[in-house]
């Protein structure tokens, strides 16, 4: 029988999610939006702005101090130590949380570092290039961790004021250059940001279309394993009754032809059904041999013997079908069903004393054998073993091992 199991049907990456969540710092705009590249990438660029701002940090702080001279040396510290506070919280929090009021708060505190020229008379003493260095890294990092339009104005914002202040203080034009490069340098990164964004964009697409095709591969193989266990359930029960009144097996009026009939509606019914998690192997198989009408049936096996439910009706099952076989092929006197085993192995022996066959001559189109009996138990890891010999009767035996 099919056991319908519901199948998670997003991507690799979102399973286990909410299908609208979104990764912290997922990026507004990306091609794939939450996509397990994009989600990374997101996740990526904020400890990449985190490790940028902890590298440069030290560096540029001792350049501006060293660079300071006399009265100038006290301002300058004073806001190299305030750079270096917000940093340290800046960098926790491009870490641990998500949204942009830090980037925001970031932006102003590169405003005022750039105005601190003003007070700390930077521009006259020739120490504008860390603050120069401190903004251009700054204006980096924000393009990797924030929407487009945002990124555009922090760049502006620190970017700008940097620009206006170098401008108004008219230094050498080497500077001023220096300056502008910062906002020439922000845009190759986002741009390059940009491009990796796509490409992980496309990969995420890629690979949903990849999970799609595997999951219409499932489907159909889902279907066609229902398909096909429905034939066996029909071949096992109404098929095989019909073909033994036909054939002349059974007399329509039989009183054993009512009972089975309705016992092969109810096996109907109850196709698809999940199996318990455990069963009587032998109250299953006695419920069996109670369905054949002849020969003699000498039935053996322990009072009980549990095992997986699956694993229980799928040699239950095969056991039906080989007595079907019996009844309408073999022409058996006898027909014996020898039961052992215990709850880790079992053994099911259905021995005829019938006209018996080559088992290599069967055709490979006939269902009996290879489907309901063969396919049945090595569904669940068993083992078939057929011995037969021209009017010496047939040996079925059903194995299983448990892990």
């Amino acid at each position: 029988m099919v056991r319908r199991v519901p199948v998670d049907d997003r991507p690799p990456g979102r399973r286990g999610r909410p299908a609208e969540e979104k990764g912290p710092g997922a990026v507004s705009g990306a091609p794939v939006e939450g996509g397990e590249s994009v989600v990374f990438l997101s996740r990526f660029g904020r400890r990449f702005a985190a490790g940028v701002r902890l590298a440069v940090l030290g560096p540029v702080a001792v350049l501006g101090l060293v660079r300071a001279t006399g009265e100038h040396l006290v301002p300058t510290a004073v806001v190299v130590g305030g750079v270096t506070v917000w940093s340290a919280v800046y960098v926790w929090w491009l870490l641990r949380r998500s949204g942009l009021w830090a980037t925001a708060v970031d932006v102003a505190v590169m405003v005022a570092v750039c105005l601190s020229i003003l007070w700390t008379d930077a521009a006259a003493e020739g120490n504008i290039g860390w603050i120069r260095l401190l903004v251009s890294f700054a204006c980096v990092a924000y393009q990797w961790y924030t929407p487009l339009v945002h990124g555009v104005v922090a760049t502006a914002g620190a970017a700008g004021t940097l620009l206006a202040v170098v401008l108004l203080t008219g230094p050498a034009a080497g500077v001023v250059n220096a300056a502008i490069w910062v906002l020439a340098i922000a845009t190759l990164s986002r741009t390059a940001w940009t491009l990796v964004l796509r490409g992980a964009g496309n990969a995420d697409r890629l690979a949903m279309e990849a999970e799609a095709g595997r999951k219409a591969q499932r489907v159909a193989a889902a279907v066609r394993a229902d398909e096909h266990d429905l034939v066996n359930a029909l071949h096992d029960t109404s098929a095989s009754t019909l073909m033994m009144v036909g054939g002349g097996q059974v007399r329509a009026h039989d009183d054993w032809l009512r009972p089975r009939a309705r016992r092969d509606l109810e096996m109907l019914r109850a196709y698809g059904r999940q199996a318990p998690s455990r069963s009587d192997l032998v109250e299953l198989l006695r419920a069996e041999v109670a369905a054949v009408n002849r020969p003699p049936i000498r039935f053996s096996a322990p009072p009980v013997l549990p095992v997986p439910g699956r694993v229980g009706r799928a040699v239950a099952d095969a056991a039906r079908e080989a007595m079907n076989n019996v009844v309408r092929h073999a022409a058996a006197g006898e027909l014996r069903v020898l039961v052992s085993g215990d709850g880790g192995r079992l053994r099911v022996d259905v021995v005829d004393d019938g006209r018996g066959f080559e088992p290599d001559r069967v055709a490979p189109t006939r269902r009996g054998l290879r489907d309901c009996v063969r396919g049945r138990v090595a569904a669940v890891g068993g083992t078939v073993r057929i011995t037969s010999r021209i009017g010496a009767g047939t040996t079925v035996s059903l194995e299983w091992r448990g892990e």
